[in-house]
């Protein structure tokens, strides 16, 4: 295991996950800092923020897939929570401001986007259900908590996702107003967000509302129907980083793991059997040599003008080559789990 530890580190980006996901080291901790300053300093994080002007925004839309603020936002916060010691974002001989080296603009591109007023018309009630995108607010919320980011616009966002929550305890923008069922891809990252926003501010009904999202997905053991067990999308079983807004076993996992579902000593057995299943056949991906692979990927490094684009690579896809995000992500679950020892 300690070779696959090695490996990781040749990613600096990965530096504040091994120190505290993995080796255990405290948020606070000397250790801690030190990974912080060689992620944010890392050049993946440096080619992220490339693109910022002279007011430290992105100028794009900011959903533009993948480069724009929101979704290079919520891969730093996924990275690591400690930008502070960011060095500035854009140089301008002679310009000097208060927020240079900070995350703040981008922060405040993606409160105007999902505040505004031209947002309004894509909340849209049907058959007494909100039809939400509801994983652009939810990331809104968590990478402005993870950050260290938030004010009052993450607790509404926050207050607006425990309003739209379905009565079976998800979100789904699907229209037809037959669909009556919560969408595994627009309930995951809503439940990332209020598991953490109960754990910051201690609102109990963010408790309750993540508790339960978590059920839609623990009934279903990750990945499986539940009238005939069978997998309910093929997608849904191949790893991948990042996930941007798409679903698979990983990435659940490792919002259950942050939310408490699994590893939590108060339960008997340890796992939740409801992340069994998943936990199962992410340890039947693991390579000879103890790492991971990505056996899809969601973003293209060609081709800039159409979206799906990314400034950087995570690693590539193959099924016989260990992915060191990939690996990173699958090892902290399967230790949260206590499957994985390092």
């Amino acid at each position: 295991m300690n070779n696959i530890l090695d490996q990781l580190r040749l990613e600096p980006a990965l530096a504040w996950k091994v120190a505290v996901n993995l080796l255990g080291h405290a948020p606070d901790s000397a250790e801690a800092k030190k990974a912080a300053e060689v992620t944010c300093h890392s050049p993946l994080v440096t080619l992220l923020l490339s693109e910022c002007d002279s007011n430290g925004k992105i100028p794009f839309h900011p959903y533009k897939k993948w480069n724009g603020a929101h979704w290079t936002l919520s891969i730093l916060a996924d990275l690591c929570p400690d930008f502070r010691s960011l060095r500035p974002l854009h140089y301008v001989p002679g310009v000097l401001r208060e927020d240079f080296g900070s995350l703040n603009p981008l922060v405040e591109q993606s409160f105007d986007w999902l505040l505004g007023e031209a947002h309004k018309k894509h909340i849209r009630t049907i058959d007494g259900r909100v039809r939400r995108c509801a994983s652009q607010e939810s990331n809104a919320v968590w990478y402005s908590l993870r950050l260290g980011l938030a004010d009052s616009r993450t607790e509404e966002l926050a207050a607006r996702l425990m309003k739209w929550q379905w009565p079976d305890g998800g979100w789904n923008c699907d229209k037809r107003p037959d669909v009556r069922i919560s969408s595994f891809m627009e309930s995951l990252i809503p439940l990332r967000a209020l598991a953490l926003y109960a754990r910051i501010s201690g609102d109990r009904r963010a408790s309750q509302a993540a508790e339960r999202a978590a059920e839609i997905f623990l009934k279903r053991q990750l990945f499986k129907r539940q009238h005939d067990g069978a997998v309910m999308d093929k997608h849904f079983t191949r790893l991948c980083y990042p996930c941007y807004w798409h679903y698979n076993i990983l990435f659940g996992l490792v919002v259950m793991a942050e939310a408490g579902f699994i590893g939590d000593p108060r339960l008997a057995p340890s796992v939740v059997e409801g992340c069994k299943a998943a936990l199962d056949l992410l340890e039947s991906k693991r390579l000879p040599e103890g790492g991971f692979p990505a056996e899809e990927a969601y973003y293209r490094t060609t081709r800039p003008n159409l979206s799906g684009y990314s400034l950087v690579s995570y690693g590539g896809t193959s099924k016989k080559s260990m992915n060191p995000f990939v690996t990173a992500d699958a090892l902290y679950v399967l230790k949260s789990a206590g499957l994985a020892g390092l």
